[in-house]
């Protein structure tokens, strides 16, 4: 096991020089009620007083109901200031706009509300100056699982390079709500998501591999076709390149 105590020094540390070298005045991050966004909350709040965690329901009922428990959770166990916007109606209003001029399919729809956040997060960053934190994990970038110009978005992340099985060690010794522990990671992106059950792989499986380069063969195909296919929300934008 990784010498967490080390790590939690490392990365508050790694915050705080960030913060004095931008001139930004706080901090601002996605407070989902997952567990990275509550390890992102916890690490932040260490490192900034002036630390805001958003809530953001955003038309699953699940965001309304455990989600927005289990983030009120995280932010009275660390005391982080805590925001709620809801963007349902802006989802609502925004796919009526769009579906007047394009029938918008599961994977459209899916991402709308990603980047409604990301927009809500910076609108806040900008009228007080403040950073955006990431909350993507080492796993599911290796995958491409998460949203291009949405919840990939950020101006800094201070757990991108930890798996999930690491990201669950942090965070049990952080002492973190049991809710969050033992919650079945979803991205809430609809009514009955889970995140295992849209990559087709549990996260055993990915950082099993991720962690030692091992695994059955069908397995390990599997997360390298993903890892192919998503490389292009790895890159950035593709530019154009005099010769």
């Amino acid at each position: 096991m990784r010498d967490y105590a080390q790590e939690f020094e490392n990365r508050v540390q790694f915050i705080k020089d960030l913060l004095r070298e931008s001139g930004a005045a706080g901090i601002v991050y996605g407070n989902s009620g997952g567990k990275d966004s509550a390890l992102v909350g916890i690490l932040c709040k260490a490192a900034c007083e002036n630390t805001v965690g958003v809530i953001m329901p955003c038309s699953s009922k699940r965001n309304y109901g455990i989600d927005m428990q289990d983030a009120n959770t995280v932010a009275y166990q660390y005391q982080i200031e805590t925001r709620t916007v809801d963007l349902s109606p802006v989802k609502e209003a925004a796919i009526a706009q769009l579906s007047s001029v394009i029938s918008l399919n599961q994977q459209a729809l899916s991402n709308l509300a990603p980047r409604l956040r990301m927009l809500t997060l910076y609108a806040i960053a900008a009228a007080e100056n403040r950073l955006v934190a990431g909350t993507g994990n080492r796993s599911e970038a290796y995958v491409g699982y998460f949203t291009k110009w949405g919840d990939g978005a950020h101006d800094f992340n201070p757990i991108a390079d930890l798996t999930v099985t690491e990201i669950y060690e942090f965070l049990r010794f952080l002492k973190a709500p049991e809710c969050i522990l033992n919650k079945a990671p979803s991205a809430a992106l609809y009514d009955g998501q889970t995140d295992e059950g849209e990559m087709g792989l549990t996260y055993r499986e990915l950082d099993h591999y991720l962690l030692t380069g091992e695994g059955d063969s069908q397995t390990i195909a599997a997360i390298e076709r993903l890892h192919s296919l998503s490389q292009h929300k790895r890159s950035g934008s593709i530019v154009f390149q005099k010769v």
